[in-house]
């Protein structure tokens, strides 16, 4: 969700003191839409980014290391020769609208003072930095728009800037009790929090949403409406990270409830933490997911092509099956070589293969001999006998490389950071999967250990997160005694409970099979059976593609992937 107007105004209200006054030193553009001041302020060194970037519009302090080009852009050259060694006179902020101004005090080259303004809009899509000089002209902007490019409105250097227009609607935040009551008595019954994204402006759809969920029923909507206005005129503002299952987190100003136990709603000491936290995860989120795409994609093309290929392989495997008949063939025509001679087409004979041996016609060769025919049909059953055979071997192999391949998958889309993408991918090339890129250096990341558990009786539960984790954790970590636990017929992490020895209670083996579940590829798919058993059991056989085993002496428990449940047990 884009940064909204009250996240703004409780943002600008922290970072208002610590900016005014505040010496810009430095000034840095290392990706397009985004920019670093490096600000001494009062309390220090400071890094202030402002990003301009569709969905990740936003303005705070930073700790987060970004790389520079080695050619600054020319917006930041153009910033560079205007705000270095400038100071902030004051931040400011148009009531409940998505954009800051900061004021600077500034030098030209002669070093005259002159005043400058740096405006961040923060407006999704038209999202944008602009640099105007005292008499408010554009000096220059981030993004120039004219309206030939479907802008609506004109931001090129040399005119005079204009806020932004705004909506005919009113401002939710600017209007009276009465006045929202009036409106919503007027609404026929309207869904609530699509009349309040309608009927006003100043609300995300999130915060539009919480007020009627919180409304309870339609007469309760005005009192829902009229407690928002208070706590945010009274400046009571709670930084608070949003985060739902399989979504990227969110930030907002209040504690949200709508979504009930399934959203985690986190506090922070302040919105720039927050921001900073947030698009800090987002960032590693969709760079893991442009790592582990590539790896993926190579991934599914082998799968595919092995799907293709073993597809064949049985289709000839099919051709195999009348070899028998081929055999009979020769052996009918050796106990008939009388009655054909060299010329015939067609043997007439018994067939004393059959009950009551009844007369069959056989083709024959005319240009060879009935030796000859024999020989050629004795042939051919030796030679589908051995493509059966072979066949056979290769079809075996290939299934277990689909499955290897399958399952490969199945960990990327559970993989939680580029270590765990990094490790899979050397996975694959050091079993000769994938090939190693020439000349390509490998990353530097230390591998990271399974994933640990203790479970509620005190039970230490160890998971894999990847193949070649699966056999470290099976074949060397576990001891014989040990607990083994694996979904049943279903792609997933090799999951151990260490007993030391001692017996295992119901609720750890519970756990670790729900564990066990949550990291398979049945984790969004209900109750599973989960086979576990002692590791003496388990074996790894030789050759075999990481992540095989067979096991013996199991039993099975039903067991459901818990989120929550693998959160709270889980070893920080």
């Amino acid at each position: 969700m884009p940064l909204d107007a009250v996240c703004l105004t409780a943002l600008l209200r922290e970072l208002e003191p610590e900016l005014t006054g505040a010496r810009i030193d430095k000034v840095q553009q290392p990706e397009r839409d985004l920019l670093l001041l490096n600000v001494y302020t009062r309390s220090g060194a400071r890094r202030l980014l402002i990003s301009a970037g569709v969905g990740s519009a936003r303005l705070h302090f930073t700790r987060e290391r970004y790389e520079n080009p080695e050619t600054p852009p020319m917006f930041c050259m153009l910033l560079r020769k205007h705000l270095t060694g400038a100071r902030i006179v004051s931040v400011e902020q148009p009531p409940y609208e998505r954009l800051a101004l900061l004021r600077l005090a500034a030098r030209t080259e002669l070093g005259e003072e002159t005043e400058k303004t740096l405006i961040v809009e923060l407006m999704g899509r038209a999202s944008n930095v602009i640099l105007a000089d005292a008499a408010g002209n554009i000096i220059d902007c981030m993004r120039r728009a004219d309206f030939g490019e479907g802008a609506y409105r004109r931001l090129l250097p040399g005119m005079l800037y204009r806020l932004p227009q705004r909506p005919e609607k009113p401002c939710f935040f600017e209007t009276d009790p009465a006045e929202r009551r009036e409106l919503w008595e007027k609404s026929g019954g309207a869904e609530a929090d699509r009349w309040l994204m309608d009927t006003f402006y100043g609300l995300s759809p999130l915060i539009a949403r919480e007020i009627a969920h919180r409304a309870l029923c339609p007469e309760g909507l005005p009192a829902a409406m009229d407690a928002l206005c208070e706590s945010v005129s009274a400046g009571e503002f709670t930084p608070t990270l949003l985060t739902l299952p399989g979504k990227a987190p969110d930030v907002t100003f209040m504690r949200i409830t709508q979504y009930g136990p399934s959203a985690v709603c986190e506090q922070r000491g302040s919105f720039s933490e927050l921001l900073d936290e947030c698009y800090a995860r987002r960032d590693r989120a969709e760079r893991m997911r442009r790592v582990s795409h590539d790896t993926a994609k190579s991934v599914r093309t082998l799968r595919d092509r092995q799907a293709r290929k073993l597809a064949q392989q049985l289709e000839e495997l099919k051709k195999t099956a009348g070899r028998e008949e081929l055999r009979r063939r020769g052996d009918l025509i050796t106990a008939n070589l009388y009655r054909a001679k060299k010329g015939d087409r067609v043997l007439v004979c018994e067939d004393y293969y059959t009950d009551g041996c009844p007369e069959v016609e056989i083709a024959l060769d005319p240009m060879k001999t009935p030796q000859q025919n024999a020989a050629a049909a004795y042939k051919e059953y030796k030679k589908a006998a051995a493509a059966e055979k072979h066949l056979t071997e290769l079809i075996s192999s290939g299934e277990k490389q689909l499955e290897y391949l399958e399952s490969v998958l199945d960990e990327l889309s559970r993989a939680e950071s580029e270590k765990d993408v990094a490790d899979i991918r050397r996975e694959l090339e050091l079993s000769g999967v994938l090939r190693v890129k020439r000349g390509a250096k490998p990353p530097k990341l230390k591998p990271r250990g399974p994933f640990r558990y203790v479970s509620s009786t005190g039970f230490e539960i160890l998971a894999g997160r990847s193949n070649t984790q699966n056999d470290e954790l099976t074949a060397r970590t576990a001891r014989r005694g040990d607990i083994w636990l694996h979904t049943q017929k279903v792609h997933g992490s090799h999951v151990i409970i260490r007993t030391d020895g001692a017996p295992v209670d119901e609720r750890t083996l519970a756990e670790a099979a729900s564990i066990a579940a949550y990291h398979s590829q049945a984790r969004d798919g209900g109750k599973v059976p989960v086979d576990y058993t002692e590791v003496r059991n388990v074996k790894k056989p030789a050759g075999s593609l990481p992540g095989k085993v067979i096991y013996t002496n199991y039993s099975t428990v039903m067991a459901e992937a818990d989120e929550r449940l693998a959160e709270s047990l889980a070893v920080k």
